[in-house]
């Protein structure tokens, strides 16, 4: 009897994990934390792997370690791969195109989160100007899809969601629309400041952070072995200008997550929730010296002991064991010209202007006019549409537009001084066009009512600008960047398949159990997930 009892259940248990009901769904963390480091390559893990003693030694030993993460869009740069991390939706599909644009029914430049309709909350505030720029109010709403958190909140409307940085588009755009706040730096007042998008006045944790006039005490502070570099800034609306170029930066950011963390209780409220972090000073660092630069690696080594003390923090609130945390970079960067020639490598500042090679070329075989609008930063041209209609040929022919783009692209192209490797017109981009990464790169970045009329992709290692260096190509040092999860649920290891930075958002929304964000591109990567 009891051998038929025991067979029976068997059976029985054999059925139920047949049709699934064995299974059980593993635990959800308490808290995921969501890390960018700006402007940081991925060979800055395996260059400066000796110096890494803490946050980030323990995210390569403990996680899993994708050794081939690339952005696939261009342009590579600040508010595309913050909106890129936690969407997974290419600029085709967010609208968010770059930095800054030119608005065609604004009729000015924009930045990817300035907002007029808004107030800062905790700062200063100035009057509306000709331009939207990074120093007025801000908020997600030219972020046409969901993030994470967004989903996050949907399917929790407990949760709660906080993005943190120097810069407004790095707190806001991961954290997305629903999210309870987000914060930035605010260069006139030393403030940590939000935006009435999210709430009418700072919360008491974020005033007591504020009151402690840290950012004053930092401008005065000397860096150990650059002693050189000086934070007081040379405009006296802004004292504090200069201060996201230091390492204390930085800090002043991870000490303001702390905060958060404690003073929302993430993590410790019996809901899943969700803290965006973006470390901005190794930007603003690294576009005056270059990836090889000493002061690189000292701010590389900083971020490893600043995750240190950040993860002490949430192992003390929380349990490192109920967390997920999940870092990346927004972009790599470009050698330093100076760099390249004294290694005999190709590139270079660039000295010739697309624009007035542009506006020469159409005024000499269209006749005079103002063909351009501000705002395209060079490798991406808005023509005045006006200019277009009225334009004719020499012989009384209206100009149609696929003819000025020929025009100018062919004169771009002929100007050796530009180093550009091709051209890409508004016509070609909405028809779609094939090729190779480069030409994926440039699909992947365009959206029509926001996006130049010509694209154009400088040869590998040539920029603007006359020092220092940037980034925004589609070439591997601009797009290939660290990817490290780790946490409950997470399997470690080096992974060396090449994966895309899109995957991170539908990889935690799987992770979570919520809906993937509205326009993501990527795939759950289902390799790490146990």
């Amino acid at each position: 009897m009891q051998a038929r009892k025991a067979l029976q259940f068997a059976i029985f248990a054999g059925m139920l994990a047949g049709t699934g009901f064995a299974a059980v769904a593993p635990a959800k963390p308490k808290l995921v934390v969501a890390i960018i480091i700006d402007q940081f390559r991925y060979d800055y893990l395996t260059r400066f792997r000796g110096s890494y003693h803490g946050g980030l030694d323990q995210l390569m030993n403990q996680g899993a370690d994708f050794t081939n993460a690339f952005y696939v869009q261009t342009p590579t740069v600040t508010a595309v791969g913050h909106s890129i991390f936690m969407s997974g939706a290419m600029p085709a599909v967010s609208g968010i195109v770059g930095n800054a644009w030119y608005d065609r029914d604004e009729k000015k430049v924009v930045t990817s989160v300035c907002d007029w309709t808004v107030h800062t909350v905790g700062g200063h505030q100035d009057d509306a100007g000709k331009q939207c720029t990074d120093a007025d109010p801000a908020s997600p709403r030219r972020l046409l899809v969901s993030t994470v958190g967004d989903e996050l909140r949907a399917a929790h409307p407990d949760a709660k969601v906080v993005g943190i940085s120097i810069k407004a588009r790095g707190a806001i755009l991961p954290s997305g629309h629903r999210a309870a706040g987000a914060f930035w730096f605010d260069d006139a007042t030393g403030n940590f400041v939000t935006s009435s998008f999210y709430m009418d006045q700072l919360p008491s944790w974020a005033d007591a952070f504020n009151s402690q006039k840290l950012a004053a005490k930092y401008v005065d502070k000397k860096w150990d072995g650059f002693e050189k570099w000086d934070f007081h800034s040379r405009v006296s609306a802004e004292p504090y200008a200069a201060l996201p170029a230091s390492p204390w930066g930085n800090e002043l950011i991870e000490l303001f997550a702390e905060q958060a963390i404690g003073g929302e209780r993430l993590g410790q409220r019996g809901v899943t929730d969700l803290l965006t972090v973006s470390f901005s000073s190794n930007d603003y660092v690294g576009h005056r010296v270059g990836p090889d630069a000493p002061e690189v690696r000292d701010m590389a080594i900083r971020a490893d002991q600043l995750l240190a003390k950040l993860f002490r923090l949430i192992e003390q609130r929380i349990g490192l064991k109920n967390v997920v945390v999940v870092l990346s970079a927004d972009h790599g960067v470009a050698p330093a010209p100076g760099r390249d020639e004294a290694e005999k490598m190709p590139g270079g500042y660039l000295t010739g202007s697309a624009e007035k090679t542009v506006q020469a070329a159409l005024g000499e075989k269209f006749g005079k006019a103002e063909w351009l609008l501000p705002g395209g930063g060079g490798t991406s041209l808005y023509f005045d549409r006006e200019a277009l209609e009225n334009a004719k040929t020499k012989d009384g022919r209206p100009v149609t537009a696929d003819e000025a783009y020929r025009t100018a692209g062919e004169a771009i192209l002929a100007n050796p001084q530009l180093h550009v490797a091709r051209v890409y017109s508004r016509t070609q981009l909405e028809n779609g066009i094939t090729g190779d990464f480069v030409a994926t790169a440039a699909v992947n970045g365009f959206y029509p009512r926001r996006s130049g009329d010509l694209q154009l992709v400088l040869e590998p290692g040539f920029i603007p600008g006359t020092s220092g260096t940037t980034h925004f190509s589609p070439y591997a040092y601009d797009r290939h960047v660290p990817v490290l999860i780790m946490g409950p649920g997470i399997k470690p290891g080096r992974y060396n398949q090449t994966i895309e930075v899109n995957d991170i958002a539908p990889t935690l929304a799987t992770l979570l159990d919520i809906q993937t964000p509205s326009g993501s591109a990527g795939r759950a990567l289902s390799e790490i997930l146990q």
